[in-house]
């Protein structure tokens, strides 16, 4: 009898009846090959009350022979203590699918979340997630099947990233749920793709070619009011997205011009607001057109509701701002841009972003050399001259 392994079981040329071959090391830890040419790793054994078992450990191509071999000895060991593997087996058929696991999640894990992680992450389960794997027994799923998932999205590497660590999370409580066995995430071999951080951020002709084309089009009513002031308030606050498009009345200050958020990314926060953000408030909170009884600022088509998508209105006007290239996070990055370009300091300006360490604003620090860099370039052009002039 040879070891088993995924060379060995694939060598094996099927017959026109059942081939069994059986591992030299594990005992009762066999493979079935049948005549369609399907290999069966399988655990043969007696329970307690001397029956004979024989419950499917998994199928070749679904999982290699290693894996296999290691819920085998898991196996082995939980019979020795009295217990039977093939009713986990027979209850597992009856678990729960991937779809089940997602309302799970919904329902119990992620409302441990601030609304805006919530909602991210019920999106990428019905983007990227369900249509793919979602009628799959959540004790079914390989990391074969993450794997497809994850380089399906290899043109967006950092939510392909989230969408990995996502399902990371869920299958952990699955484990914890039982709904499957502990140790078998299907995601923990499956490794990240590198992301490339960029920063873009608006040059002063760009903020201003920006800002005619919001003029352009609050004049000619190509984009609502809402998503207008949404996108300037964007520029002049620093502010993140979920950060306006969730701002109610109730936290705007305008006598004090301040926003004062009792929960945001990094909790409880107060944001500064500029002149021109705070005219921008007072004029959308002045407007005779505003439905009185609704509570957000950046307020959306039916009565009473919020803004819910910004991004069409924001693709249509830094399309004819000709700055296709630019994220609405980058508006928060221009913010901080010209923040360090004029001199402040990192402290302040974490706290006018709402970052909880300076690390976090530290990714801006190199935008402090530009002005030296223009500052040493001139001294040092006016010295060359002069030498030049004394030879």
């Amino acid at each position: 009898m040879p070891k088993l392994s995924t060379k060995y079981v694939n060598s094996i040329t099927p017959s026109d009846k059942d081939i069994i071959v059986r591992d030299n090391e594990i005992k009762g830890f066999i493979c079935k090959i049948t005549p369609k040419g399907k290999r069966v790793y399988m655990l043969y054994y007696r329970n307690k009350d001397f029956r004979e078992r024989k419950p499917v450990i998994g199928y070749q191509g679904k999982m290699t022979c290693d894996q296999a071999r290691d819920i085998a000895k898991d196996w082995q060991a939980r019979i020795t203590k009295g217990e039977d593997p093939s009713l986990d087996k027979a209850n597992l058929r009856k678990m729960i699918t991937v779809n089940g696991l997602f309302k799970k999640y919904m329902k119990e894990y992620a409302p441990r979340k601030k609304p805006y992680g919530m909602n991210q992450d019920k999106r990428m389960w019905e983007l990227h997630i369900l249509p793919r794997i979602g009628n799959h027994k959540v004790s079914a799923v390989t990391k074969e099947d993450i794997i497809k998932i994850h380089t399906a999205m290899t043109s967006s590497p950092i939510i392909a990233n989230r969408c990995r660590s996502l399902l990371s999370k869920a299958f952990n409580l699955a484990e914890a749920w039982g709904y499957r066995m502990e140790g078998t995430n299907p995601c923990r071999y499956v490794k990240k793709y590198a992301e490339n951080k960029r920063d873009r951020y608006l040059s002063p002709e760009e903020i201003t070619r920006l800002n005619n084309v919001l003029d352009a089009c609050q004049a000619d009513k190509s984009v609502t009011p809402s998503a207008i002031a949404a996108i300037r308030l964007l520029m002049l606050t620093g502010c993140r997205l979920s950060e306006i498009l969730m701002l109610e009345w109730q936290y705007v200050d305008l006598k004090n011009h301040v926003l004062n958020l009792p929960d945001s990314k990094t909790g409880a926060k107060t944001i500064i607001l500029p002149p021109s953000a705070k005219e921008i408030l007072q004029f959308m909170h002045d407007d005779e057109e505003r439905d009185k009884a609704n509570p957000y600022v950046i307020w959306g088509k039916e009565k009473g509701s919020r803004l819910i998508n910004l991004q069409k209105s924001w693709v249509r006007v830094k399309n004819k701002a000709k700055i296709s290239d630019v994220r609405m996070h980058d508006l928060r990055h221009t913010f901080a841009s010209i923040a360090v370009s004029n001199g402040l300091g990192l402290p302040i300006i974490g706290k006018l972003l709402g970052h909880k360490s300076v690390q976090t604003t530290a990714r801006y620090a190199h935008l402090a050399h530009a002005p030296l860099k223009e500052a040493a370039a001139l001294i040092g052009g006016k010295i060359s001259e002069a030498m030049k002039g004394g030879t």
